[in-house]
């Protein structure tokens, strides 16, 4: 359920459905499939450290799973930023699922998502 190639985050990219924070960004946009689908861009830049990078994506990637029915036809690419640093798992989930729903109504009443 992941987003794979260049052309797949590029279509998201054009014309997205967003929902941000100072810590997240996430951009949805309808596939055309059943499932949801996640791509992530967690900047080396912003987030410096591997294991920071990876705890990120996994929380990210958790909060997907439990969310998929809610998600359901849209691809979604998370942006990460540095101040997700200072922020606790728990907030974590909570803004997440707070974008999820922001994003996922978006594009369900936008026929143009």
């Amino acid at each position: 359920m992941r987003l794979l190639t260049a052309r797949d985050y590029e279509r998201v990219f054009q014309h997205p459905q967003k929902s941000s924070s100072k810590a997240l960004t996430v951009l949805a946009r309808p596939s055309g499939q059943a499932s949801a689908r996640l791509g992530m861009a967690i900047p080396r830049k912003q987030i410096r450290r591997a294991v920071e990078r990876n705890r990120i994506k996994r929380l990210i990637r958790e909060s997907f799973r439990r969310h998929q029915d809610l998600l359901h036809g849209l691809d979604v690419v998370v942006i990460g930023r540095s101040e997700l640093l200072k922020k606790n798992t728990q907030w974590v989930f909570e803004s997440l699922e707070d974008h999820w729903r922001q994003v996922s109504e978006r594009c369900r009443s936008n026929a143009a998502c």
